[in-house]
């Protein structure tokens, strides 16, 4: 019964959805009366959020930043036996809340589906992620100048076929031969050594295997799952492996999840990374305050960061932007514009001495007195 109340009612916490069920039983309510009480609960609980006219935004902002102060500059914690470096502390939620393009260290944690959920299979498809390159596959690759060609000694010379068309593809104007235990290739014209070797740079570089950007895997417990921590992310690519969580698996890169995913997904990332972020340095942040951070970012169904270029850079008032940043750019371009500021919200309102916008201040009072 419980759980079929927390499908109806996820927005309620889980003591008042138990309060709900104890009541129920303990007064005999029939379906319409539980129906009733349930919806009476969930009006109160939405009225009790916040009081109305409440500043949430300073709120939030001073609930994150004051405990943020107390960070660590720690930047790196060491993940895994491999000693893989994840960016943590200060760094990671400047990277979070800038929206920065691309994080320093871009992982991804790929959870497995039940029947794959053991050491032997999170292994296999750790090392088949990884990204091989030529190099990795071949036993040697050599130039021959006197018959100003190159040549490539596979380790496993069933990969030649699929070698050659790849060499093919990414060199146009050679010629490719599957001989007994080499691939040669010949260019069309006449090459000095230094050209050759170009080449041979070019060819070593080849993809032939795994997730392209993936350059490490680790394999851990955590629970009951087997999970794949990667170094470097290609999400698109991880969530069409067929052994692979897609309802779970994600990237610690918001603009590629937002990419694959969705602008919802890339919201809960930003509010499930940056409470992780603050949890790991032992702080404590109300959920709520993150949460409207990642409602703010993310409104227009773009990721924005908090900042110049984004959040607080594109504010209607004037003033509230040359507070932020860059002043005599806003305020040349607001004069140059003819724009005007509307005092409406409460930076401004504060700069100039009026009472703000917010609680008793929403409002103006008028009152008939008995004998006027």
């Amino acid at each position: 019964m419980l759980g079929e109340l927390q499908k109806k009612l996820p927005e309620l916490p889980s003591s008042l959805q138990e309060r709900i069920e104890d009541i129920s039983k303990e007064m005999r309510l029939n379906q319409k009366q539980r129906e009733r009480l349930e919806q009476e609960v969930m009006e109160y609980y939405q009225k009790s959020k916040f009081e109305p006219g409440e500043a949430v935004g300073i709120l939030a902002a001073q609930g994150i930043s004051e405990p943020a102060t107390q960070m660590t500059m720690r930047t790196y914690h060491f993940a895994g036996s491999a000693g893989i470096k994840v960016t943590y502390g200060l760094p990671r939620l400047i990277e979070i809340f800038d929206a920065k393009r691309s994080p320093d260290v871009p992982i991804m944690f790929v959870y497995l589906k039940s029947q794959y959920n053991n050491r032997d299979a999170a292994k296999k498809i750790a090392e088949s992620i990884v990204e091989k390159h030529l190099e990795n596959v071949c036993r040697k690759v050599s130039i021959n100048i006197s018959e100003n060609k190159i040549e490539i000694e596979p380790i496993d010379m069933k990969m030649a076929n699929r070698i050659s068309d790849m060499i093919k593809d990414t060199i146009k104007d050679a010629k490719v031969n599957v001989k007994k235990h080499t691939i040669d290739i010949t260019p069309k014209e006449e090459m000095v050594v230094k050209s050759l070797q170009k080449i041979k740079e070019k060819i070593l570089t080849i993809q032939v295997g795994g997730l392209k950007g993936v350059t490490n895997a680790v394999v851990r417990r955590e629970g009951d799952d087997w999970l794949i921590n990667t170094i470097g992310s290609n999400l698109a690519e991880a969530l069409a492996i067929e052994e692979v969580d897609e309802t779970r698996t994600v990237s610690n890169d918001i603009h590629e999840v937002a990419k694959i995913l969705g602008v919802e997904a890339a919201r809960n990332l930003i509010i499930n990374e940056s409470l992780k972020t603050m949890q790991e340095q032992g702080l404590d942040v109300d959920i709520r305050h993150i949460m409207l951070v990642g409602d703010i970012m993310t409104v227009t169904g773009k990721i924005k960061s908090i900042g110049r270029y984004g959040v607080a850079g594109a504010k209607s008032s004037i003033l509230a932007r040359a507070a932020f940043e860059e002043t005599i750019k806003h305020l040349v371009r607001a004069s140059i514009r003819n724009e005007s500021d509307s005092f409406q919200g409460i930076f401004e309102n504060v700069m100039i001495g009026h009472v703000i916008p917010s609680g008793t201040g929403m409002f103006d009072l008028i009152a008939k007195f008995e004998g006027e």
